[in-house]
C-alpha cells in the first residue's frame, strides 16, 4: 500500500539535507558553476542514449531518470552560484518536480487503484519537499530579519557610548560599532 515510503523518505531526506547544508555555502564562482552545467550536460546526454535500447515505459523511466538527475544537479549548481534563499528554495522546488516526475513514470507500470495511489503518494511526496523548503527559507528569512534588528538597536546603544567621546576617539568609537554591529 505504501509502495513510495522508502523511496519518499530518501527524498525528504536528501532534499532536506541540501536546503539546510546550502545554507552554509557562500555564494559560488561562475567557472565552478559552468563546469556544473557542463558535466550535467554531458552526464544527462550519456545516460539519455543508453535508454535507447530500452521500450516502453522502461525507456520513458530512463529517459526521466536522466532528466532528473541532469535538472538536479543544474539546480543545486545554480543554488550553490547564487548563494542566496531564494535559490535554494527554487533548486529545492526543482528536484522535488524532477523526482515527482520520475515517480509518476514508474506509476505507469501499474494499474488501477494502484497507480491512483502511487501517483497520490509521488506528489504527496513532492509537496512535502516543497512545504519543507519554503518552511526553511521563511524560517531563515525571519532570522536574518531577527539579526538585523538586534544589530541596529545593539549599534544605537554603542553609539550613544561614542557620543561621551570627542575627536579622532569618537570617530574610531563610531567606526568600531558599525564594523562591529555591520551598519
Amino acid at each position: 500500500m505504501n509502495h513510495f515510503n522508502p523511496i519518499a523518505r530518501a527524498l525528504i531526506a536528501v532534499t532536506g539535507a541540501f536546503v539546510f547544508a546550502a545554507g552554509a555555502h557562500a555564494a559560488g564562482d561562475k567557472a565552478t558553476y559552468e563546469q556544473h552545467k557542463a558535466t550535467a550536460k554531458a552526464t544527462y546526454e550519456s545516460s539519455h542514449k543508453q535508454c535507447d535500447s530500452l521500450s516502453g515505459n522502461a525507456k520513458d523511466i530512463c529517459q526521466a531518470e536522466a532528466k532528473a538527475a541532469r535538472k538536479k544537479t543544474e539546480a543545486m549548481a545554480e543554488a550553490d552560484y547564487k548563494g542566496t534563499p531564494k535559490a535554494r528554495y527554487d533548486a529545492a522546488e526543482d528536484i522535488a518536480n524532477a523526482d515527482y516526475d520520475v515517480a509518476k513514470e514508474r506509476c505507469d507500470d501499474k494499474a488501477g487503484n494502484d497507480k491512483d495511489v502511487c501517483v497520490k503518494e509521488a506528489k504527496a511526496a513532492r509537496d512535502k519537499v516543497k512545504a519543507d523548503a519554503k518552511a526553511e527559507r521563511d524560517t531563515k528569512k525571519a532570522h536574518n530579519e531577527a539579526v538585523e534588528d538586534k544589530n541596529k538597536v545593539a549599534y544605537k546603544a554603542e553609539a550613544e557610548k561614542c557620543d561621551a567621546l570627542a575627536g579622532d576617539a569618537k570617530t574610531a568609537c563610531t567606526n568600531q560599532a558599525k564594523a562591529k554591529y555591520k551598519q
